[in-house]
């Protein structure tokens, strides 16, 4: 690039040049002079070189002494200009993080071999070493600069991987040395106050940071394996939280039949799906939703991932006898116009529920089923009395999650015909929908190649009306209800909403056969 040379026409902000980084990249050649942890730390970043001297960036006047501190560290001369501090800090997680990752260099002679014997001390002073702190550092910046929503530390016989799940898969982001593992692990306890010298059990634990002045919570959850101790740490964004209805990408019909049977006064509201399908972020719009200061809403959760304003929420202690049964006759008693349960897992849990929807309550839960009809008969299989379920029971919407088509790469093409017809395409129902707008991703920075960026949700609501009720208490199979409710009702299947996406562009045949099951084989 061009060198960058105040002239008359620049724009001065207090003295300094104005660089809009939005359009000036960063020259790599200038950004190896600084060193990756000083630019991250102080916020300054290397833009180019006029001639001799090296052109700085930083946010503002007060950063002057950074700037100064790296010409002395680096022995040349700088000069500052400004620039806007959220671009600063996004070209600096661009180009050092990557490079810290894939380059950072370890003194592997200082790394001790962990046995059974190996005295705490020695733990400790390891994941103390500066390397296994940037590096635990340097992985969590790039997860949530990645948006992932789960880091995973794999050790095997010769390596060890460190992999990322982002919009649902996960991908390689870095390989550390072997001998490097242990150090790695007894950072992330020291991080989650875990007992950094059990190595044998299992452990969980919680980590707050701060990542570009955000709050993460960071879940973690350690397991011993034959090759040494595997940790996987779920990102809680809170933002995730507070999607409303709107945002989670339910279509116009499904949401406004949802938002009635949300508003009923009493009954239960399921949400089914597999782990990771977006159920609990479901229920908390949901529950943000029908919140008023005149409701009080209490839920009980194992774990609770999400502290959302003006709602009571219990923690499951099964060790200390309080499951998701015990704490539910005890919400009961606190007066509760709603109540959400993380999940009905067992007939006790399921009875106490039905009950609370019986005497008055809004209930919201989630249970494991393939689809919306499968619930009804989930909790028949669970012993519960058809008539109770009948009775109690007002919706089930069931969901997957499906990876959104890149904005910035996405481009118009022509699916398979195999494709089409594995999610039910016909020539008849691309004129039905007054044509189609088939669109798939590139591959690009932004989507890391992969041209998907980002999710969104493929919904299924059934509503339990008279017939389906009649079907409850005869014990009619799912396939039956499930029949009614398409006819009956309208419902549009988790495969008919898929097909809605991929006519408008917003996802592709392939991931929509990924996520839900065919309708015929």
């Amino acid at each position: 690039m061009s060198p960058i040379i105040l002239d008359e026409t620049a724009r001065m902000v207090d003295g300094f040049e104005f660089i809009d980084l939005s359009e000036t990249k960063p020259d790599p050649v200038a950004m190896d002079f600084a060193p990756g942890d000083f630019a991250l730390k102080h916020s300054v970043l290397p833009l180019a070189l006029d001639g001799e001297t090296l052109i700085v960036a930083m946010s503002a006047p007060e950063a002057l002494q950074s700037v100064d501190d790296l010409g002395i560290l680096i022995n040349r001369h700088v000069r500052a200009v400004l620039a806007d501090k959220n671009l600063i800090e996004e070209r600096i997680k661009d180009f050092f993080l990557e490079r810290m990752l894939t380059g950072m260099a370890v003194d592997e002679s200082s790394v001790i071999e962990i046995d059974e014997t190996t005295d705490l001390n020695d733990l400790t002073k390891m994941a103390s070493e500066t390397a296994i702190v940037q590096m635990v550092n340097g992985i969590f910046a790039q997860a949530v600069r990645d948006g992932a929503s789960d880091i995973h530390i794999e050790p095997y016989e010769k390596d060890v991987k460190v992999r990322c799940r982002v919009d649902g898969m996960l991908s390689d982001l870095m390989r550390p040395p072997k001998r490097m593992h242990a150090a790695l692990i007894s950072r992330i306890k020291i991080l989650g106050e875990m007992n950094i010298a059990e190595r044998r059990l299992p452990q969980d634990g919680r980590i707050k940071i701060t990542i570009a002045n955000r709050q993460i919570d960071v879940r973690v959850s350690i397991v011993p394996t034959v090759y040494g101790e595997r940790a996987v740490m779920r990102i809680l964004d809170k933002g995730t939280a507070m999607l409303g209805l709107v945002e989670l990408g339910m279509q116009n019909d499904v949401l406004e039949k949802f938002r009635k049977v949300i508003s009923l006064p009493h009954g239960i509201i399921l949400a089914t799906g597999p782990t990771g399908s977006g159920k609990s972020t479901s229920l908390y719009a949901s529950l943000q939703e029908i919140w008023s200061p005149t409701t009080n809403i209490l839920t009980i959760e194992d774990p609770v991932e999400y502290q959302v304003p003006g709602i009571s929420q219990i923690q499951v202690r099964a060790n200390i006898g309080l499951t998701f049964a015990s704490g539910l006759r005890s919400i009961v008693r606190q007066d509760p116009d709603v109540i959400m349960v993380g999940e009905i897992r067992d007939h006790e849990t399921a009875e106490i529920a039905i009950h609370a929807a019986l005497t008055g309550h809004l209930v919201f839960s989630t249970l494991h089923t393939n689809d919306a009809a499968g619930a009804i008969t989930r909790l028949l299989d669970m012993g519960v009395e058809p008539y109770l379920v009948a009775s109690s029971l007002v919706g089930v919407i069931a969901q997957r999650l499906v990876r959104r088509v890149c904005t910035n790469c996405g481009e118009e093409y022509q699916p398979s015909p195999e494709s089409l017809k594995a999610i039910g395409i016909t020539d008849y129902e691309i004129s039905q929908h007054g044509g189609a707008s088939f669109k798939k991703g590139k591959g690009c920075d932004k989507c890391q190649g992969s041209g998907y960026k980002g999710r969104q949700g493929l919904y299924e609501l059934l509503t339990v009306d008279e017939p389906i009720r009649r079907m409850t208490v005869e014990r009619a199979s799912s396939g039956v209800m499930k029949a009614h409710a398409i006819q009956g009702q309208g419902m549009r299947t988790l495969l008919g909403d898929g097909r809605k996406m991929v006519l408008t562009g917003r996802t592709t045949p392939e991931e929509v056969l990924r996520v839900s099951q065919r309708e015929d084989f």
